[in-house]
């Protein structure tokens, strides 16, 4: 009798629910190799990216342009987490651990707290835990797969310093770019619809439509949802295709559509600065400096980073605190058991933007809270001297800037050949 009764229930139940029409609780937008994206993570990414866009000021793209490209950078990432899973690279609880460590110190919070902050913002601890740890796996993966394999031959920095224009100039350029990739052994007919998709991007560009807006809707580069931009870099740190062509522009001029391995590819000179000596000079100021890096995160925005620098700068100002153990305490960045001691710095040797600020600072002053490509920092110039730059000093420049050239051409060269040997499913129109 009990057994009748419930699948009495049973029926009741189904029946009303049939009749209350069917109900979407989730669905698979993409199927990536053996993995799914579904309706959900893509709604969850589309809200935090959108927030992001909105915080930088750029325009946001149309509601289903910035879905697909969304939905393509999910994609991307969840074929770089099976290549890590698949080669045994793995990011250790206890590595983790100390990485939300950081953040909750930079924070100020106790983890008890800062778990607490998370969830009145509407994220939970596991899935913030887990976010923490694919971008720890992303950046170990590229640099084992990517960077550690780029070779600079001594031939290659011989002809690099054998061009007086490599050598004489520390002109920099602020880039904004624009990728539609071409798969890989793309058929002509492939490339000529490429092509015809990039005259129309550019079409739109010259009509004056936001550039990092249509980076935003149309680009594959990973940059495309911050718009395109690729910030200050001097000339010998640009692919070579992009240096020809910003060279001979001003800014706010974009370049003709310009064709790499890679794709097709449109850059906007944002703005250029500087000239003078660079590798060619004999002799060259070094400056000895210590930084607190505060990084920025979805929990720390850049107004948080630049008030907790204000306050250490005023404990140190006005407190008279140790900048070496304030450095010790907050900064996340390597240097921090070092009291941030970066020991003689020579020009070209940090990010433009804070190579900017430390010049600016006489031996002894400490900064306004600068902001660069890693996040926030406090810097102190410690001293000042002059030194030879010996022919070894010179050499090793020139094999930096060319591994930094030839950087971003092999992570778009990899990350076009992972997309194209993954077998991906698009199911965003499915019903």
């Amino acid at each position: 009798m009990m057994r009748l009764l419930a699948l009495l229930a049973t029926l009741v139940f189904t029946h009303a629910a049939w009749a209350a029409g069917p109900v979407e609780v989730d669905r698979i937008v993409a199927v990536v190799n053996s993995d799914v994206v579904t309706r959900s993570d893509l709604r969850l990414k589309v809200e935090q990216i959108s927030r992001q866009l909105t915080r930088q000021g750029t325009p946001l793209p149309a509601d289903d342009v910035l879905e697909r490209q969304v939905l393509e950078r999910l994609i991307m990432e969840k074929l770089q987490i099976q290549l890590a899973n698949e080669t045994s690279l793995r990011v250790d609880d206890l590595a983790l651990d100390r990485a939300l460590g950081r953040i909750a110190d930079n924070n100020k919070l106790s983890m008890t707290e800062f778990r607490q902050a998370l969830e009145k913002d509407g994220i939970t601890w596991d899935r913030f835990r887990e976010e923490i740890r694919t971008e720890m796996l992303l950046s170990r993966l590229r640099e084992r797969e990517v960077e550690s394999r780029i070779v600079v031959s001594d031939a290659e920095v011989s002809n690099f310093l054998a061009h007086p224009e490599n050598t004489q100039s520390q002109e920099e350029f602020n880039l904004a770019h624009i990728l539609l990739r071409a798969p890989e052994g793309a058929t002509p007919e492939q490339l000529a619809r490429l092509r015809a998709r990039a005259e129309d991007v550019a079409a739109r560009v010259a009509r004056g439509e936001p550039f990092d807006k249509l980076a935003a809707s149309y680009s594959d580069a990973p940059d495309a949802l911050s718009g395109g931009n690729l910030g200050w870099r001097s000339a010998e740190r640009l692919p070579g295709l992009f240096a020809d062509a910003v060279t001979r522009m001003k800014p706010g001029e974009t370049s003709p559509i310009l064709r790499s391995a890679a794709g097709f590819h449109i850059v906007r000179l944002i703005d250029r600065r500087g000239g003078g000596d660079a590798l060619g000079a004999t002799q060259v100021q070094q400056t000895h400096a210590r930084h607190i890096l505060i990084k920025t995160s979805e929990v720390v925005s850049d107004g948080d980073a630049r008030r907790r620098l204000l306050d250490l700068r005023e404990r140190i100002v006005q407190g008279g605190a140790s900048f070496a153990e304030l450095a010790r305490a907050h900064s996340a960045d390597l240097s921090a058991s070092k009291g941030g001691d970066l020991g003689w710095i020579y020009p070209g040797d940090t990010v433009p933007e804070f190579e900017q600020a430390m010049d600016a600072l006489k031996p002894g002053e400490i900064s306004q809270p600068v902001q660069s490509p890693f996040g926030w920092h406090l810097i102190q110039v410690e001293e000042r001297r002059v030194q030879d730059v010996s022919d070894e000093r010179k050499r090793n420049a020139a094999r930096n800037a060319l591994r930094e050239r030839k950087l971003d051409e092999a992570y778009q060269d990899w990350l076009r050949q992972l997309r194209d040997r993954a077998y991906v499913d698009i199911r965003l129109e499915d019903k």
